[in-house]
């Protein structure tokens, strides 16, 4: 696995090393102690899995109570997939990454605990894993949204159409309105 820091240097690309031949590939997707080493000292206790259509825009999602880290991927399809540092002590407090992530690439991405993140999907169908450093609790949901002029994030929209987001993404916070993170 080659972990690679990005723009933000606590989110890390992940790009695993691929064996294929005629029958197929086999790559491993987590190995703990490496984890640990390149990406910190994180135990990940849930996985999560959903399915979305072209243009549906999931996020930006956190926890604040009980943050998550999340390690994500893609299986099938691709995703414009990004995090939003909401650290006050961070340099990199207020500012986003994105990667494109597919099921060709087969490329993860490590986002810390104290990170929002959503993910816009590029393909007919995109299936999302992720594996979350805390459990899901229901009563510490929070979301800033997505076209927040503030964050001022480039999303790769499809003929320049709004996507489509929940009714609850749709309510989120401004950016400047938001809880954060010490």
């Amino acid at each position: 696995m080659i972990y690679e820091s990005l723009s933000i240097p606590d989110v890390i690309l992940l790009t695993p090393h691929v064996f294929s031949d005629e029958r197929g590939f086999f790559l491993e997707t987590f190995r703990q102690y490496d984890f640990e080493q390149h990406c910190g000292q994180y135990t990940l206790v849930q996985d999560n899995h959903s399915l979305s259509t072209r243009g549906i825009l999931r996020g930006l999602h956190y926890q604040w109570e009980r943050p998550q880290g999340k390690l994500v991927r893609v299986t099938r399809g691709e995703v414009f997939d990004v995090a939003v540092d909401l650290r006050q002590s961070s340099a990199t407090f207020g500012q986003w990454v994105g990667a494109r992530l597919n099921q060709d690439n087969k490329q993860m991405l490590w986002i810390p605990p104290g990170f929002a993140h959503g993910f816009y999907v590029m393909s007919e169908e995109a299936e999302f894993q992720y594996k979350c450093s805390d459990y899901y609790n229901p009563g510490d949901e929070y979301c800033i949204r997505w076209d927040d002029p503030g964050l001022a994030i480039r999303w790769p929209l499809t003929h320049d159409n709004k996507p489509q987001v929940s009714t609850k993404d749709k309510q989120g916070f401004s950016f400047s309105c938001a809880p954060m993170f010490p």
